[in-house]
C-alpha cells in the first residue's frame, strides 16, 4: 500500500505545506546570507513581493489537485530528499567561497585540468550559476540538486512534478508500454519522480555531461528499464520515431537560439507520429512578463548568457513550427510547462 494511502486529503494537505514552508523560510534565510556575502543587495517592491507569492501558492495547490487526480502518487508530495540534501548541504557551504571570488571576478570558464573541455560545445563550457567545475566533474554534480532547491525555494522537485500529468494521461490512453527518452536529463531527478509514478514505463535518458550521468545512474538505481547515453541533444544517437514520449526540463535557456532550433528537431525527429513532447523550463516573456523583473535578475547574476534571448524565444511557438500541434503553455510559479503532440500519421 503506498504511504499515506489512508490519511486524510486534509491533513496530508497541510503537513505537505509545512514541509514546503519550511523549505521555504529556511531557503530564504541562505538567499540573504548569499546576497550579504556576494555584495549585491536587493530591493523588491511589495507587488513584486505578492505576486510571487500568489505564484508560489498556486503552484503548492496544484501538486496537491494532481495527487488527488490520480496523475501521480501521494508519496511524491513527500519525497524530498531531506536526509540527501543534509549530507549535501556542507559541501555547498564549504564551496560557496569558491562560488563568490568566481561571481566577483566574472571567470565563468573555470574547469578542472583533467577534462578536456575542447570535446563539447562552445556554449557548454561555462560555469552556469557561477558552480564550481560547471558540468565538468561528480562533485558538481553531487550538490547540484540542493543548490537548486535553495534557488527555487524549494519547489524544483515540484516544479519538475509537473512534466507527470501529461504523461499519466498518455498512460491513460494508452498503457504503459511506453518508451520515455528525458533530454537533458542532468542528476536524473525527473526520471526518478516519473519512475515512481510509471514504474513500468522504459526510460532513456540524455545527458552531454558523463558526469552527471554517472551520479544519476546512483540515484536511479530502482528504475528497472533504464537506459542512459552521453551525447549532445543536437545530434541524438537514437532512430526515427523511437519514443513515445520526449520530456525536457530546464535546458533550452542554457542553449544559444540555433542550438535550441536543432534540439527541436531532434526531438521531433525521434518521436514517433502521435507522440506527446513535455518540456518544463523557465518562464518567458510571452506568459509570464510580469515576472520581468526576476527574471531578468536571473539573467544577469547567475550567468545564464542564453537566459535574456530565451526569454523572448517562445518554446510553444518554436514547437508549432516545427510542425508539432495541440500546443499548450501552463505557467507553474517561475516556470513554464509547454505539452504538444506530433501529428499522427
Amino acid at each position: 500500500m503506498e504511504v499515506g494511502a489512508r490519511v486524510p486529503a486534509p491533513i496530508r494537505a497541510a503537513a505537505y505545506r509545512v514541509q514546503q514552508k519550511g523549505m521555504l523560510y529556511n531557503c530564504l534565510i541562505g538567499h540573504r546570507l548569499l546576497r550579504f556575502m556576494a555584495r549585491r543587495p536587493v530591493t523588491v517592491t511589495k507587488e513584486a513581493q505578492r505576486l510571487v507569492q500568489v505564484r508560489y501558492e498556486a503552484l503548492l495547490e496544484r501538486d496537491l489537485e494532481n495527487v488527488e487526480e490520480g496523475l501521480y502518487p501521494k508519496s511524491l508530495l513527500f519525497q524530498f530528499p531531506f536526509l540527501d540534501y543534509i549530507k549535501s548541504a556542507p559541501a555547498l557551504a564549504l564551496d560557496m567561497p569558491r562560488t563568490l571570488v568566481r561571481m566577483w571576478r566574472g571567470d565563468y570558464q573555470d574547469f578542472p585540468r583533467n577534462v578536456d573541455v575542447k570535446r563539447y560545445p562552445p556554449y557548454f563550457r561555462r560555469n552556469f550559476h557561477w558552480q564550481t567545475d560547471g558540468y565538468f566533474s561528480r562533485r558538481s554534480a553531487e550538490i547540484y540538486d540542493v543548490g537548486v532547491e535553495l534557488l527555487f525555494l524549494g519547489t524544483a522537485d515540484v516544479m519538475r512534478r509537473m512534466v507527470i500529468p501529461p504523461v499519466s494521461r498518455m498512460v491513460r490512453e494508452q498503457g504503459d508500454d511506453l518508451r520515455v527518452l528525458d533530454v537533458g536529463c542532468g542528476t536524473g531527478r525527473m526520471l526518478h519522480q516519473m519512475a515512481i509514478a510509471h514504474p513500468r514505463l522504459r526510460f532513456y535518458g540524455l545527458d552531454l555531461s558523463p558526469y552527471y550521468l554517472q551520479h544519476a545512474r546512483s540515484l536511479l538505481g530502482h528504475v528497472e528499464h533504464l537506459s542512459l547515453v552521453a551525447d549532445n541533444a543536437e545530434a541524438m544517437p537514437f532512430r526515427d520515431g523511437f519514443f513515445d514520449v520526449v520530456t525536457s526540463v530546464h535546458l533550452f535557456h542554457e542553449l544559444p537560439r540555433e542550438a535550441r532550433r536543432n534540439v527541436y528537431r531532434e526531438m521531433w525527429r525521434v518521436l514517433r507520429p502521435g507522440g506527446v513532447i513535455v518540456i518544463e523550463d523557465s518562464g518567458q516573456q510571452s506568459e509570464s512578463g510580469d515576472l520581468a523583473f526576476f527574471l531578468g535578475r536571473f539573467s544577469r547574476e547567475f550567468h545564464e548568457p542564453f537566459h535574456a534571448g530565451y526569454l523572448e524565444d517562445d518554446i510553444g511557438e518554436a514547437l508549432a513550427e516545427q510542425g508539432f500541434e495541440r500546443v499548450v503553455t501552463e505557467a507553474h510559479f517561475v516556470s513554464k510547462v509547454v505539452t504538444a503532440r506530433k501529428p499522427a500519421l
